[in-house]
């Protein structure tokens, strides 16, 4: 088949097997250019391994350091007549790259919330890793299975308090209008909390240590956003605020877990960029090309690697990481320059229909949003018939 991009609403709902290898090899280039990490571990597992910044750990850790890997991911595979997700397909680039380097990398495909999958998964890990040195929490999803009580819960995008109304683009239609967002309910907050708190993160680390697959000195970081003041109403006062606030707690929980290795927990603050979970965030589409403009033109623009190359070396492997007073690692101290927000806040009120491609790098948000499925990658021919189906890169 041919395949050219579905996009509906805040997805693309179709992927490019060979434009998604491309997209993991430029990554896997660019850690390769800047040679190896020191400090970096050997042993590492990456749950929500596939895309964004869960596959640039990856990418970083094994054609950085040399790691060997374990990766757990849901996706949902390809068959004669339809493409598999972009997670799949770079999974199986990221196989196919380890093993012609002489690594090992294994994964699993399901929901990683569920008791069976971490079974799996300490299981996979003591048969190929032994202890690990690096646990990476990078999981996005709307909704999780609470595996103790069965019920699911879902997870809102909602201010606490009083609604918040704000300029928004429509990346359908790229119309600019303002949108109004009703407050949370207690329950939406709670089961927000439920959904991308740190719960899970500790049941992983529990069970990883139940097992006695923790290395000494290993650790562990999970993954957050925070902004500033534009993206404060959806971000701070917010449901996903409160969850952010849990994922602290859950750190500080998992470094008194870890005092028997030596291990240390971190939340990591990173930028805002083009991912699957950040285009479905209200004001964020406009918020993002905003921050992409200014930041090319100041030169300090990065993208999932360049974020996870420095969290490497300037957070998680030095002997003088750059934290905040909550303990964070903080890798958005580019976007959160003064000069640099002052010049976003300035151009945000002026951004409208006519001069959207003007003033923002919207043309980049929009690029950077079709290469997350493997489009818009240089080398690849996309007018060529192209078989959907790549072999399985997940352990059955």
């Amino acid at each position: 088949m041919i395949i050219k991009p579905k996009v509906r609403g805040f997805i693309c709902t179709n992927a490019h097997p060979q434009g998604c290898a491309a997209h993991v090899q430029e990554q896997i280039d660019f850690i390769k250019s800047k040679g190896p990490i020191a400090g970096s571990p050997k042993n590492v597992l990456v749950i929500g391994c596939s895309t964004g910044y869960g596959l640039a750990s990856r990418i970083t850790a094994a054609f950085g350091g040399g790691a060997n890997t374990v990766g757990v991911a849901f996706e949902k595979p390809p068959t004669d007549r339809k493409t598999g997700s972009a997670g799949y397909y770079n999974t199986a680039a990221f196989h196919a790259a380890a093993e012609q380097a002489g690594l090992v990398a294994a994964s699993i495909n399901g929901d990683a919330f569920s008791d069976e999958i971490k079974a799996q998964t300490l299981a996979l890990v003591k048969e190929k890793l032994g202890k690990i040195d690096l646990v990476v929490y990078s999981l996005a999803s709307p909704r999780r299975t609470d595996p103790k009580t069965g019920v699911m819960h879902s997870s809102v995008l909602k201010p606490i308090g009083e609604g918040y109304t704000a300029k928004n683009l429509n990346t359908d239609t790229l119309k600019i209008a303002d949108i109004t967002v009703e407050p949370a309910s207690e329950d939406e907050i709670a089961n927000t909390v439920k959904v991308m708190g740190g719960e899970d993160w500790e049941l992983w680390i529990d069970a990883l240590k139940q097992a006695d697959l923790l290395a000494d000195g290993c650790r562990t970081v999970a993954y957050t956003y925070l902004g500033d003041k534009l993206t404060w109403p959806i971000y701070g006062h917010a449901t996903i605020g409160k969850a952010k606030e849990d994922l602290d707690r859950a750190a500080a929980a998992i470094n008194g877990q870890l005092t028997s290795v030596k291990g240390a927990a971190n939340v990591s603050v990173l930028k805002a960029l083009v991912t699957q979970s950040s285009s479905a965030i209200p004001i964020m589409p406009l918020y993002i090309s905003l921050v992409y403009k200014v930041m090319k033109e100041e030169g300090t623009h990065e993208g999932c690697i360049e974020q996870l190359y420095r969290l490497f070396t300037e957070g998680l492997y030095t002997s003088k990481p750059r934290l905040d007073d909550h303990n964070r690692l903080r890798m958005d101290n580019l976007e959160l320059r003064p000069e640099t927000q002052a010049k976003i806040e300035a151009l945000w009120p002026k951004v409208t229909e006519e001069n959207l491609f003007e003033i923002t790098d919207y043309k980049g948000y929009n690029d950077d949003f079709l290469r997350l499925f493997g489009f818009g990658l240089a080398g690849v021919d996309y007018e060529a018939e192209t078989d959907p189906l790549v072999a399985a890169p997940f352990q059955e």
